[in-house]
């Protein structure tokens, strides 16, 4: 079984003002796939913060994919991508090339997306868009392929 977290990045649900709706539908949609949801976390837009969570899922808890959502537009505090960098020691950049891509065909602003996604020791980091539309959409993209990067990274082949 693949164990998944995911991390939602927005400074309105970690102050209570809005609620959690990307996280929670893309817990929906890794759990229909028969996905371990590890719990859910919240943090703010700040990097350090970001970027600690992302360790945290990766070296202690454990988990084989790490998803988050939002902070990764244009904003002055979209900073997810910069803190996804600094804890992968390698990238994947196909994952959100072809999110991006696919997600043209639903709204242009989708290429405005900065999200990217690598690797920290056996885990898999995904950036996804903060508006629950986004996420499933861009998640469902790439959902057939996490099996398989999975397995890549526990020594499986090709």
């Amino acid at each position: 079984m693949i164990k998944a977290a995911i991390l939602t990045v927005s400074d309105s649900c970690a102050e209570g003002r809005r609620e959690d709706v990307s996280g929670r539908t893309i817990e929906d949609l890794l759990s229909a796939q028969g996905f371990e949801i590890h719990p859910r976390r919240i943090v703010a837009d700040e990097r350090e913060a970001i970027a600690r969570e992302m360790i945290y899922f990766s070296d202690e808890a454990g988990v084989d994919i790490v998803l988050t959502t939002g902070g990764t537009g244009l904003g002055p505090r979209d900073v997810t991508p910069e803190a996804t960098a600094s804890v992968c020691g390698r990238m994947v950049p196909g994952l959100c090339e072809i999110m991006r891509f696919c997600g043209w065909q639903s709204t242009r602003n989708a290429v405005l997306s900065r999200a990217t996604a690598g690797i920290r020791g056996s885990t898999v980091i995904i950036n996804l868009p903060g508006s629950p539309r986004g996420a499933s959409e861009s998640l469902q993209i790439i959902l057939d392929l996490l099996p398989h990067a999975v397995k890549m990274l526990r020594g499986g082949g090709h």
